[in-house]
């Protein structure tokens, strides 16, 4: 698990080769596996691969989302807020297993934050909701692109972790 951790870096730039439906599927199943909240699962997913409409999803914020027009696929990270008090937590743990996943099968990932962003037409969430159909009780936490990645980004060393932001026994204890 560590080393999957020093090596997992956002992936925005993808390749063009699809991913194999294995692949895909084991995907599938790592989200559905996704710990919840009382296992409530609140969390439903939209796999969209479709280019056109992974255009259309890639003008979903201001700011961060324009390369998931490149991206070969993308799972939305979707939750009903009525099933769960803390389907943001859920969804948020169910869009992380996607990206660890994603790591251990070769693919590159990023995460693109929906819920509270905007876009020039307004909520992110509500731009997202109206491509793709999404009721409206059913919030949009982010979408996770997903491909092989085009780029290579140094891993993370030792010496950069943040050793000072952890405490023992109480706050401002330092642990070393």
């Amino acid at each position: 698990m560590i080393e999957l951790l020093i090596n997992r870096r956002s992936v925005r730039s993808f390749k063009e080769t699809p991913i194999e439906r294995k692949k895909v599927e084991t995907l599938i199943k790592a989200a559905l596996l996704s710990p919840s909240s009382k296992n409530k699962r609140p969390w439903e997913f939209i796999i969209v691969d479709d280019k056109k409409m992974l255009e259309r999803l890639s003008k979903s914020k201001t700011n961060g989302s324009t390369f998931l027009k490149n991206a070969p696929m993308a799972f939305v990270v979707v939750a009903d807020s009525e099933v769960s008090d803390v389907w943001v937590e859920d969804a948020s743990i169910a869009s992380i297993t996607l990206q660890y996943t994603a790591e251990t099968l070769n693919l590159g990932s990023c995460w693109v934050q929906i819920r509270n962003r905007t876009n020039e037409k307004g909520a992110s969430e509500q731009y997202v909701q109206q491509l793709l159909n999404i009721p409206k009780n059913k919030q949009v936490e982010s979408i996770i692109a997903i491909g092989y990645p085009d780029e290579k980004k140094k891993t993370y060393s030792e010496d950069q972790l943040l050793y000072e932001k952890i405490y023992k026994g109480r706050y401002g204890e330092r642990y070393r």
